[in-house]
């Protein structure tokens, strides 16, 4: 488990590097034997240790450090719902990045107006409507939002995103805001074309073999 816990705070460097996290915002988890390693909630990045993540069980069951206050992320119930309703999910991140937070906040869906929307693994990016942080709504929602796909919108709140590993959630949270970045700017030109049903298909038939994206 000491290799997951460093590869989880790994993720999030990379993440405050990349600038899809700031201070405190945003967490991460990863599946391991019996349950799941989180990020600890209000601890910023470079003062995280890989002994920090947390273990918490697939039942919700955690033990904190009494001397160091160290507990789970607020947002721990949404990554627990995730891991234990999809089987084939390794790893969850959520992000309050810049864009993907601003189209969030218009509740809309993102639609396929460009062929990489795929990566979210269907046709749209979806957003899941508003709930308070933390609570059983928010997971229901999302659970409902992720139905066939690697990612959705939180309503006023941000982006999560999953993978079979580490790697591929982090590589769909890049992909993810750079579209919601390209998807803002078209619209502020005029009304973005969007691809049709059956182009959006054919793309999902190529990416079901590509490379990093493939199932």
């Amino acid at each position: 488990m000491r290799i997951q816990r460093e590869r989880l705070l790994a993720i999030m460097q990379r993440l405050m590097q990349a600038g899809l996290n700031r201070g405190t915002s945003g967490n991460a988890s990863v599946r391991v034997d019996g349950g799941m390693l989180i990020t600890p909630s209000g601890r910023d990045v470079p003062d995280m240790l890989a002994s920090d993540m947390i273990f918490m069980s697939d039942t919700g069951i955690w033990q904190g450090d009494p001397e160091s206050g160290t507990k789970p992320s607020s947002e721990w119930r949404m990554h627990l719902d995730i891991l234990n309703h999809r089987p084939e999910v390794g790893a969850v991140i959520h992000t309050h990045s810049t864009f993907a937070t601003a189209v969030s906040c218009l509740r809309m869906e993102i639609p396929p107006f460009h062929y990489m929307i795929a990566v979210a693994g269907g046709d749209t990016i979806r957003c899941a409507p508003y709930a308070l942080f933390g609570t059983s709504t928010l997971s229901q929602f999302v659970l409902e939002a992720l139905k066939d796909r690697r990612a959705c919108l939180l309503a006023n709140h941000g982006l999560i995103v999953l993978g079979k590993d580490l790697e591929q959630a982090y590589d769909v949270a890049i992909e993810v805001e750079a579209l919601c970045e390209q998807y803002l700017h078209a619209s502020k030109v005029g009304t973005p074309s969007i691809l049709s049903q059956q182009e959006m298909e054919e793309v999902l038939r190529q990416f079901s073999g590509y490379g990093k994206w493939a199932e």
